[in-house]
């Protein structure tokens, strides 16, 4: 391979560009600056309009007809009687009733009242016919943050498990656990409460 003098070699001429050599062919509807036509003419639109506007508000202002407003007729009523004699206002009128002085004189009876508690209370969660269902619901439970237990009950259809919470002195507590237990991260509906037994 021949070794190429790169340097006294002169760099081949340039063509010239279609684009730069010859001027940009004009589009119809654009004037010479490069603003269409239609911009000017709704431009000039918008200035006509607004110009049409500002007369119109100053000729309202500064016709003759325009400065008293309207004023309808007000039609007076005349009266019976002559207008130096004054109305005197009727005295008013005498209590019926005697509420209103027995009231005054009325002493209240302040009674003693107990809150009798109906005893404690709890809450059953789930019966069950498998103990295996019931131990699920109190691990459930247990999960909440809350102690639960598991009863067994013997009746006439066989034996039922029973997740039982409690006892509560109070049934507001019990309400409170139920709503624990009911808030979407725990997902347990379907508590009771009832009295304990």
């Amino acid at each position: 391979m021949a070794n190429q003098d790169y340097i006294s070699r002169t760099p081949p001429k340039k063509k010239p560009n279609k684009r730069r050599g010859k001027a940009a062919p004009k589009k119809a509807g654009k004037n010479t600056h490069g603003t269409p036509l239609k911009v000017k003419l709704i431009s000039l639109l918008i200035l006509i309009l607004i110009s049409a506007f500002a007369y119109g508000l100053w000729s309202l202002k500064t016709d003759p007809e325009t400065k008293n407003p309207l004023k309808m007729p007000v039609k007076v009523k005349e009266s019976t009687q002559t207008p130096n004699k004054e109305k005197a206002l009727p005295a008013p009128p005498k209590e019926k009733w005697t509420y209103v002085k027995d009231l005054e004189n009325q002493e209240i009876e302040v009674g003693e009242y107990k809150v009798e508690d109906k005893g404690p209370y709890q809450m059953q969660c789930g019966s069950f016919r498998s103990q295996e269902q019931a131990n699920t619901l109190k691990a459930r439970i247990a999960f909440a943050g809350i102690e639960s237990q598991v009863r067994s009950a013997k009746g006439s259809n066989g034996t039922w498990y029973k997740v039982i919470l409690g006892p509560y002195k109070r049934k507001r507590e019990a309400e409170k656990d139920k709503h624990t237990l009911r808030r979407k991260s725990n997902n347990i509906n379907g508590c009771q409460i009832w009295g304990w037994r």
